[in-house]
């Protein structure tokens, strides 16, 4: 085999690009390229469910914050992106969530043909190696592992009498028939490890002659030549030929950029910089989607979460119990419990998603509790704002330009401070007082609107749910069409969280393994692949 000429070479090695390797390498004709910019997943934090607590604070991460928001003083928020082969599902809080049925239907009422809530499903259903369930929703048998949570806690079965207090009912499967309700999650999980995509896709195909796995590989540029993606430049200089296609799949911050850096995106923006324009396409990069998140924590009573773990003779505890076990802390994605309700009550669907955090100071930037505590948080689902990934300069060792533009739009402000205002009156209710002594954050302090205000410009973070910004569509505007192809260069395609036209009513990823388990079809489909 031609070390430096490939049927397929997949830029970016995140969920996308990991679930296209092993299903592109299906074809033993195919020869099939995978460059990852991280480092292999060898640390065991990428391998326990509770090493999710590290990863805010920069293991096989970018480095990324946005830029100041606006709308919000002028905050800067960290925005952790995968820099590890697997991306974000390597150091996700592996919840697996899919989103609203209705966003698929929106999705094709917005011109995305193949891509209503009925023709996604059987791919969701595909990926999945489901321990509970097998059904018209879920599938057994997939890559993926998807399980119950294997460590919960007392203070979880609180939390759900204290929703149901409120009428938010008690719901077993958010991911199947209906999404309304508070219940525990599954998790991206086998055995008690997380599954990423590395570990279910490529990691059990790592033997196949006709796939190549590159980590520490990061690409300069696309190459384009007579209006055809021909194949990549790295940093050194090398070439890399793509015969069939090059699919660009390193995420909604990543795959924008790389075009951007490549001269394809908004000629104005990159002659700004100085980079030769090579395809103005004003829609490469815009369109960004993000969930914003505010939380309410609260202290405890006693020992009824995780925060004592943090101590390192109760961490070496835990690890034994792991070991024997596998329950407890480290058996926790320490998020594995939340619910879907309605800030707006005449919503299509849920709004506002919670997720019940067994622990103060999980993430990066987020208060602990000196005698321990518990977080709720929030987020608005549907954003109306809409923001931008853009280049800084035309060296690509320097970071993009990421604004999310949070808040642009007053009704993503109203529907999140009612989102925090429900999180704080689901902690307030009785069935949580045995368990919570006080809320500590925002904390009584926090009355007005202009408090409130106040509160999320110096507390929020994002959920780490960026899409949008390789917009899919039927009209002329759209970066993709339907079968992901981008729009004015031949040999290029786009799979990724990037081609969602609006995010999805949920956290990404199992949306982002989807979206590559059908472009994996199409593709193979386009090609005459078996």
């Amino acid at each position: 085999m031609n070390a430096e000429g490939y049927d397929f070479v997949i830029v970016g090695g995140g969920s996308a690009g990991c679930v296209l390797a092993a299903r592109l390498s299906e074809d033993p004709a195919a020869r099939v390229l995978l460059l990852e910019a991280g480092g292999r997943d060898r640390h065991p934090f990428y391998h326990v469910p509770a090493g999710f607590a590290k990863m805010t604070r920069g293991i096989g991460s970018w480095g990324w914050s946005t830029v100041p928001q606006r709308h919000m003083q002028g905050m800067q928020i960290r925005f952790t992106q995968g820099k590890v082969i697997g991306g974000g599902s390597s150091i996700n809080a592996q919840i697996y969530t899919r989103g609203n049925a209705l966003d698929y239907d929106e999705w094709r009422q917005m011109g995305c043909a193949g891509w209503s809530y009925e023709d996604v499903l059987p791919y969701f259903r595909k990926a999945e190696d489901n321990d509970t369930w097998d059904n018209r929703w879920h599938g057994k048998g997939g890559p993926l592992g998807v399980s119950k949570p294997s460590a919960p806690l007392p203070i979880c079965e609180a939390y759900f009498a204290a929703a149901a207090a409120l009428g938010i009912p008690r719901n077993d499967d958010m991911t199947g028939e209906v999404q309304d309700g508070a219940g525990y999650y599954q998790l991206t999980q086998r055995n008690a490890r997380r599954s990423s995509a590395a570990m279910a896709y490529l990691a059990p195909n790592r033997g196949r002659v006709n796939l190549t796995v590159r980590t520490g590989a990061e690409v300069r540029r696309i190459v384009v030549e007579s209006g055809r993606a021909v194949g990549v430049e790295m940093m050194d200089g090398a070439r890399i030929t793509a015969t069939s296609e090059l699919i660009l799949s390193a995420g909604a911050i990543g795959s924008p950029w790389m075009l951007m850096r490549s001269g394809i995106g908004p000629a104005e923006h990159l002659a700004e910089v100085g980079v030769r324009p090579v395809l103005d396409q004003p829609g490469v990069g815009s369109n960004l989607q993000d969930h914003l998140d505010l939380f309410v924590i609260a202290e405890v009573t006693g020992p009824h979460t995780y925060d004592r773990y943090a101590k390192l003779h109760w961490s070496a505890v835990a690890g034994v119990q792991y070991l024997l076990t596998r329950k407890g802390p480290v058996a926790s994605s320490l998020f594995e419990t939340g619910g879907f309700w309605y800030a707006d009550k005449d919503a299509r669907s849920p709004d506002i998603q919670f997720h019940l955090g067994l622990g103060s100071g999980i993430e990066a930037g987020v208060a602990a509790m000196p005698n321990g505590g518990v977080t709720l948080n929030s987020a608005y689902l549907r954003p109306r704002s809409r923001g931008t990934v853009r280049l800084a300069s035309a060296d690509p060792a320097v970071a993009p330009l990421i604004d999310p533009n949070y808040w642009e739009d007053a009704h993503d402000r109203e529907m999140s401070l009612r989102g925090l205002k429900l999180a704080q009156e689901i902690m307030a209710q009785a069935p949580l007082r045995p368990y919570v002594l006080a809320e500590r954050l925002p904390g009584p302090e926090v009355r007005t609107d202009a408090d409130y205000f106040d509160f999320a410009c110096r507390h929020a973070k994002t959920d780490h749910h960026p899409a949008g910004t390789c917009r899919m569509g039927a009209d002329p505007a759209a970066v993709v069409d339907p079968r992901l192809r981008f729009n004015g260069i031949a040999g290029l395609r786009v799979v990724d969280a990037s081609v969602m036209p609006t995010v999805v009513s949920s956290n990404t990823n199992a949306a982002t393994i989807m979206i590559a388990e059908k472009a994996a079809d199409m593709i193979r489909a386009d090609h005459g692949s078996r």
